[in-house]
């Protein structure tokens, strides 16, 4: 009996897998497990149902082109070739293929790129601007060719013939759409050049739709500083342009009514306003003459005289009443003052010395009311009513006279 080395084992079981062609190219159904997106780009997961597991790999070649994100508990369909990895000695599937069981890859795709959108607040009623009343240009993103700028223009210019268009021509469907439509958004930003931009194209399948379901072209529309008008496909189809534009119209023809004005409806719109105006001037004016013809019969204005004469009265009435309170405040404050100016003589030191007494100064004017400060041969001044005598101390004898008197 020969003995195997595991390397060769492995390589003779991965010989017979990859001769197998019931398993070199297949489909597997199953649910989706463990699922992880490798740095590198590589996608590794399980793909398992009620009763066995089997390990995945998608190399980022194939996954990069994935319109949808695999998650854990999704149901797919997988295609590709089941082989040995030597490494670990297992069987795992090499995915070619993947795509939602029970559900369209781009219609999955689309619900989880609005799902996220949506969460990021793209589609918030709150960020969309309005669109300008009367704009004097419009940008239009679309074909050069199709029925779309056809019809954009016919109605344009039926309801407002001087209104500017500007047509960025772009591809509508196919790979390198999205990134002309991002550049025209972009180029019409850049430029300031028009007051507000419709992007559309005509209806289709949701393939054909798809470049208005690419993520930079919504971001590019969420950026851009002028309103956008979204007009893509019939009245029935919907794309995530239309949830982040502006305004979504249900057809370029119906983009063309919301942006460009109908001249005739402005027309009678000013016709009415300006009779609304004249209508307010006339009844205006009219009430002001039924006010000036109603001063004019009023006795105030027809015998003033009258006016005058009442008030002159009042006015007397007003001048006696003063000339009284005038003259009661003056009694009052003059006797007040009358009361204090005799306190204040009472009290004054001249009146005590009109009484008999007098003061006793020193040479610095200070008064000598104790006898320690007077000294024999000191000279000093005696203050009386009717003048000052100079005296010279020739002694000093201690004493108690007045309340200190009365105490002893």
């Amino acid at each position: 009996m020969n003995i195997f080395s595991v390397s060769e084992i492995t390589k003779y079981i991965k010989e017979l897998f990859e001769c197998d062609s019931k398993v070199a190219n297949l489909l597997v159904r199953g649910e989706i497990s463990n699922f992880k997106h490798h740095f590198s780009g590589h996608c590794y997961f399980t793909l398992k149902d009620n009763k066995a597991t089997m390990k995945a790999v998608m190399f980022k070649s194939r996954a990069q082109a994935l319109k949808f994100e695999p998650k854990d508990g999704m149901k797919v369909i997988a295609g590709g070739q089941i082989t040995v990895f030597e490494r670990d000695g297992q069987y795992q599937l090499y995915v070619q293929q993947l795509v939602p069981d029970g559900i369209g890859e781009l219609s999955l795709a689309f619900a989880q790129l609005k799902e996220k959108l949506e969460t990021e607040g793209l589609f918030a009623d709150e960020r969309k601007k309005a669109l300008p009343m009367l704009p004097q240009t419009v940008g239009i993103v679309t074909s050069a060719t199709g029925a779309v700028l056809r019809d954009i223009i016919t109605v344009s210019k039926r309801r407002h013939p001087a209104v500017v268009l500007i047509l960025y021509p772009v591809l509508v469907q196919g790979p390198e759409a999205p990134m002309q439509i991002i550049h025209a958004i972009e180029v019409f930003n850049k430029l300031g050049n028009v007051d507000v931009i419709i992007v559309g194209r005509g209806g289709g399948s949701i393939e054909d739709l798809w470049s208005f379901n690419d993520e930079k072209v919504v971001r590019a529309i969420a950026a851009s500083v002028i309103p956008i008008v979204s007009a893509v496909g019939h009245q029935t189809d919907y794309t995530l342009t239309d949830f982040v534009a502006d305004r979504r119209a249900a057809t370029p023809s119906q983009a063309a009514e919301f942006v460009v004005p109908d001249v005739r409806e402005l027309v009678k719109y000013v016709t009415t306003l300006k009779n609304m105006l004249l209508n307010n001037v006339h009844n205006s004016l009219k009430n002001k003459r039924m006010r000036v013809q109603q001063s004019t019969t009023s006795r105030v204005l027809q015998y003033p005289h009258e006016l005058l004469r009442t008030r002159q009265q009042m006015l007397d009435s007003c001048m006696e009443r003063l000339d009284k309170s005038v003259k009661q405040i003056i009694m009052v404050k003059q006797h007040q003052f009358e009361i204090t100016a005799e306190k204040l003589s009472m009290l004054s030191p001249l009146a005590v010395l009109a009484r008999g007494y007098s003061i006793v100064r020193d040479a610095k004017g200070q008064l000598v009311n104790n006898i320690s400060s007077a000294q024999p041969g000191q000279q000093l001044e005696i203050v009386l009513n009717q003048g000052v005598i100079d005296v010279e101390v020739l002694g000093v004898q201690e004493g108690y006279y007045g309340k200190d008197q009365e105490k002893r």
